[in-house]
């Protein structure tokens, strides 16, 4: 609507002055709106205009200065077009913005339909903690149970009760990793077994300890100065040696395989008496079968049931410990146990793949 451009007074209100004010608005809008190319700069354009302190809100506000009901009324008129004007081509100029960046995203995230699709790789648990499992589940069936113990350990535990007195060459720098306050990182789970012996009087007790120890040791093919054992112990009355070998064969079968066997050396251990290493190997048939140690075992030593408040002339029992580290090399070929520790994705998927036509 557009009022003739005749001077129409009301207490210095002029309408011309008006209708140039309306005029200038609309073309000042016109040429902003033209430059705006995206969303974003669309709001702050509305608000400029329309919002509640926008140049059009301020100028209808104007109406309450003018007392005559007919220049009000024409006023009003312009104002109200001005509105519609700016309004309308925010809402144009909104509709063709959103068309235009619908547009570019659909060309952007466009979905060949043609490709292939995008694989998802199952996971596995750690080759270590599979054969942890796997032992658990075994010796489960034979009564053991889990029990955990602290990794950072006093001397007496690690030591002075398992007969490892202070002579002895394991209590030595080279072997043990020392902390301040005479502490100190355990360097076998037998310590666990010391704790239980120390706190339970009712038997029988059959427990197995897996856990990390640390020995300040050279690292090469089959040594690292951390890796996992997997401890078991059972004493009740009536204990034999027979018993410790049965265990261990219906373990390793267990894990490996009828195929396998295992072969007992003798061995020195402060904590049993007598003492046997274990060696396992895959029965081959016109060569020489390849044995590898993966653990010692023995009877519970006399001295060691008495230093933890038990009578050796009425219980006694057995105690191992396997090299989970290298039971996992064994099965799977590993030529380096040091791998399981690195992080490499690729050995990791392959011992998972390759896990399931071991046996």
């Amino acid at each position: 609507m557009y009022i003739d451009a005749e001077i129409i007074k009301d207490e210095g209100v002029c309408m011309t002055e008006i209708l140039k004010k309306v005029q200038g608005i609309k073309d000042e809008f016109k040429h902003r709106i033209g430059q705006v190319s995206d969303l974003r700069q669309l709001d702050e354009l509305r608000v400029a205009y329309v919002g509640k302190k926008g140049q059009v809100k301020v100028l209808m506000g104007g109406l309450r200065d003018i007392v005559d009901p007919e220049v009000k009324k024409a006023a009003a008129a312009e104002f109200n077009s001005l509105m519609q004007y700016v309004e309308s081509n925010l809402d144009e100029s909104h509709r063709r913005i959103e068309a235009i960046e619908y547009t570019r995203q659909v060309e952007v995230e466009a979905v060949d339909m043609t490709m292939p699709g995008r694989t998802h790789e199952i996971g596995a648990r750690h080759p270590l903690s599979d054969i942890e499992t796997e032992c658990m589940e075994v010796l489960r069936t034979l009564g053991f149970e889990y029990v955990d113990g602290p990794e950072i350990e006093t001397p007496e535990h690690n030591f002075d009760v398992l007969n490892i007195p202070e002579h002895h060459p394991a209590r030595d720098m080279q072997d043990t990793f020392w902390l301040e306050n005479n502490l100190l990182l355990r360097s076998h789970t037998t310590t666990v077994q010391a704790r239980v012996l120390e706190s339970r009087r009712d038997f029988p007790i059959k427990i197995v300890s897996p856990g990390k120890v640390y020995r300040n040791e050279a690292v090469d093919a089959t040594h690292l100065a951390c890796f996992h054992q997997f401890e078991g112990l059972c004493v009740d009355k009536g204990i034999r040696f027979t018993d410790l070998k049965g265990t261990i064969d219906h373990v390793i079968r267990s894990i490996f395989g009828s195929n396998w066997q295992v072969r007992f050396k003798p061995k020195f251990y402060p904590y049993t008496e007598p003492s046997v290493g274990m060696d396992i190997s895959e029965k081959v048939i016109g060569g020489e079968p390849k044995w590898i140690t993966i653990g010692g075992a023995g009877m519970v030593h006399p001295q060691v049931f008495r230093n933890l408040g038990h009578d050796p002339d009425q219980v006694s029992g057995f105690a191992f410990g396997l090299g989970i580290s290298r039971m996992v090399a064994m099965r799977q070929g590993l030529d380096h146990i040091k791998t399981l520790y690195e992080g490499d994705l690729r050995v990791h998927r392959a011992v998972a793949h390759k896990q399931f036509d071991v046996k």
